[in-house]
């Protein structure tokens, strides 16, 4: 605990000198899943007739597919940065289109940047895929083995320097120590902010690269929004539920944030993995010892994304899913709670939740609650959990039904679904 409370301090620090503005609500939006690719007639075009639907649901912020041209249809083992055109998703002048649409609402755009990696176009003479072409008729981006980490010994020559962070063995790691990558990486990312429209960025596979590497490229580029893939699987008792105590997970996300600085933010897998585990008769699991919220939104709500699932946790691939069956308890917590939340595409669109989660969205908005509102937690058992927030909404999550006197006379139910419910404080009208 001691080492939370230093930088706990520091938190507190690059909290007064950040520019985010964490007095206005925000929601963010996953715009697509694992399969979005296969989508006749092109994702971006398909995503377009949704956008009123999205601006609905109270979103500020939607991230989008990985741009670039790209070995694995998904995006995530792109190749050419530059060329947008040769996208599963759709060309540049779909996606240009998509955002201007998106803006239109004042809705803001986050790209899916992976720069951990990248997927070469030619082998050099030694056989070996790792000589890049970047999609442009100039050398941008036009790199060699030496742009990669020598300690990535299947592509590299040995010249690069040092991998900063974790390894990816299914594509060459790009040695982001080097001058050239750096700078010609920047000007890639400026350039999807000035000429296609985007304006901040989810860090895919982050883990990949240092902190500090991550700060240049945030400096660099002055993105109005950040959001770090930062994996964390929780602890796990020997009955192989979560422990009470997940402070070293939620602590490596407060490290990166901090570290990082300025607008950056990390997805909240403390919280999802409890939640995933809580709604299923262990409610308990989302107080900590302190009596506060046991993820990341405990310690810095600020800068934790909250979400249910994703691309890689749900969808096709479901690596993590959250319990099917309970989907609405975990947007009534998120959704109602502290953090910056994360509705993921599927179950807005596809799953026909769409009314239930734009219900629960609108209390977010009408209540004005914020990535830093107030929490007092009030039940944790295994059967109920109760919180207040902000003074003005009350969320309840599990099946408990009797609820005693814990409900104010002045407050009314606003949503409520399979063993969730949300009140709000009754306003006197004068």
């Amino acid at each position: 605990m001691e080492k939370y409370l230093v930088t706990l301090s520091l938190v507190l620090t690059v909290l007064m000198s950040s520019t985010v503005n964490f007095s206005e609500a925000e929601i963010l939006f996953q715009g697509f899943n694992w399969e979005s690719w296969r989508k006749q007639g092109g994702w971006y075009n398909f995503l377009m007739g949704h956008v009123d639907h999205i601006a609905n649901a109270g979103v500020t912020h939607v991230w989008l597919p990985p741009p670039s041209q790209s070995v694995g249809p998904q995006g995530y083992m792109p190749g050419r940065l530059y060329d947008l055109n040769d996208s599963k998703y759709g060309n540049e002048a779909e996606l240009k289109a998509l955002i201007s649409a998106f803006h239109a609402k004042n809705i803001q755009c986050v790209a899916d940047i992976v720069i951990n990696h990248r997927c070469a176009d030619y082998k050099d003479s030694r056989g070996i895929y790792c000589i890049f072409e970047g999609g442009t008729p100039d050398d941008r981006l036009d790199w060699g083995p030496g742009m990669i980490c020598r300690d990535d010994t299947q592509y590299s020559d040995g010249t690069g320097n040092p991998d900063t962070g974790m390894s990816f063995d299914a594509a060459p790691d790009i040695d982001h120590l080097n001058a050239r990558v750096q700078r010609e990486l920047t000007d890639w990312l400026n350039w999807l902010k000035t000429e296609v429209g985007f304006d901040g960025w989810r860090l895919d596979f982050a883990k990949g690269y240092s902190s500090n590497i991550a700060k240049i490229y945030v400096q660099n580029t002055s993105p109005s929004f950040v959001v770090a893939e930062i994996w964390s699987s929780l602890a796990y008792n020997g009955d192989g539920k979560p422990s009470n105590n997940q402070d070293p997970d939620r602590q490596q996300l407060v490290n990166w944030v901090q570290e990082v600085g300025g607008p950056a933010t990390a997805f909240d897998f403390t919280t999802k993995g409890l939640l995933n585990s809580a709604v299923q008769n262990a409610l308990y699991l989302m107080r900590d010892a302190n009596g506060k919220a046991a993820g990341m939104i405990g310690w810095w709500p600020e800068k934790a994304v909250t979400f249910v699932d994703n691309h890689d946790t749900g969808s096709t691939q479901n690596l993590w899913p959250f319990p099917s069956d309970k989907i609405m308890q975990g947007y009534a917590y998120i959704l109602t709670h502290p953090g910056i939340p994360c509705i993921f595409y599927d179950h807005l669109i596809d799953w026909g939740l769409t009314e239930p989660i734009t219900e629960l969205a609108a209390v977010r908005t009408r209540n004005g609650i914020k990535p830093n509102s107030t929490l007092r937690i009030l039940v944790a058992d295994a059967d109920l959990y109760l919180a207040m927030i902000d003074e003005k909404v009350l969320t309840k999550l599990g099946p408990r039904f009797d609820l005693g006197n814990l409900i104010p006379s002045d407050f009314h139910l606003v949503a409520h679904g399979s063993d969730y419910a949300v009140w709000e404080k009754t306003q006197n009208k004068s």
